[in-house]
């Protein structure tokens, strides 16, 4: 068994698909600005939302685009998002045995413990690190060294964080942990195949973390 496990949120223990991309779309709109396509709003999930409005080049308005996109988001968060089943089951048996777990997301703490909240997950996790209060978020390796920090563990493979997308695994690999991809998040299959594992199912990963 691992001797402790990393979660991403979004994609990965949350399905908030439909409330991001509704987040961006209204964001833009309330902004008068051009509407982005989903493939190019995904193609930068997993990163901050002020490096994805930088991307697209508005990083003299970003600070006015991020509070509108939080206002939003945060106020339609629980109407919008769902768990994915069958992984809090794995997190809560992880819980009953023993393994110590940490939050590694790129989501700021408000949403993020509004997502735990909604996942009825608070409580589970001993460390949880969000992306408005590291200095380089993911795919920097930093989000990761500091949960592992927090969990007085080295950074190893005996040590796994799992995600949905290119930047989790990018920040795992660089951190030097095992990196878990699983297919029912944003992430294009094409950029998980870097990753240690690759799992379609709950039930494939429950098997991985937990029967391993």
């Amino acid at each position: 068994m691992f001797a402790a496990v990393l979660w991403d949120l979004d994609g990965t223990l949350l399905d908030s698909l439909a409330l991001i991309l509704d987040s961006y779309r209204h964001t833009l709109a309330a902004h008068k600005l051009p509407p982005r396509s989903d493939e190019d709003v995904l193609s930068g999930l997993g990163t901050t939302l002020e490096a994805q409005f930088c991307r697209w080049g508005y990083g003299a308005c970003q600070r006015e685009l991020v509070a509108t996109f939080i206002d939003y988001n945060l106020r339609e968060h629980d109407r919008l998002v769902r768990p994915f089943a069958g992984v809090q089951a794995i997190v809560r048996e992880l819980s009953a045995r023993g393994v110590p777990q940490a939050l590694v997301t790129s989501k700021r703490r408000l949403g993020g413990e509004k997502g735990l909240r909604a996942l009825d997950l608070c409580d589970l996790f001993a460390v949880e690190i969000y992306g408005d209060e590291v200095a380089r978020p993911k795919p920097d390796p930093d989000p990761v060294l500091r949960a592992l920090a927090g969990l007085g563990l080295p950074a190893s493979k005996r040590v796994a964080f799992v995600g949905d997308a290119i930047h989790d695994i990018k920040a795992g690999q660089a951190a030097g942990v095992h990196t878990i991809a699983v297919t029912w998040g944003a992430g294009s299959l094409a950029d998980l195949h870097g990753a240690d594992a690759l799992v379609d199912s709950a039930t494939a990963l429950r098997a991985l973390l937990l029967e391993s």
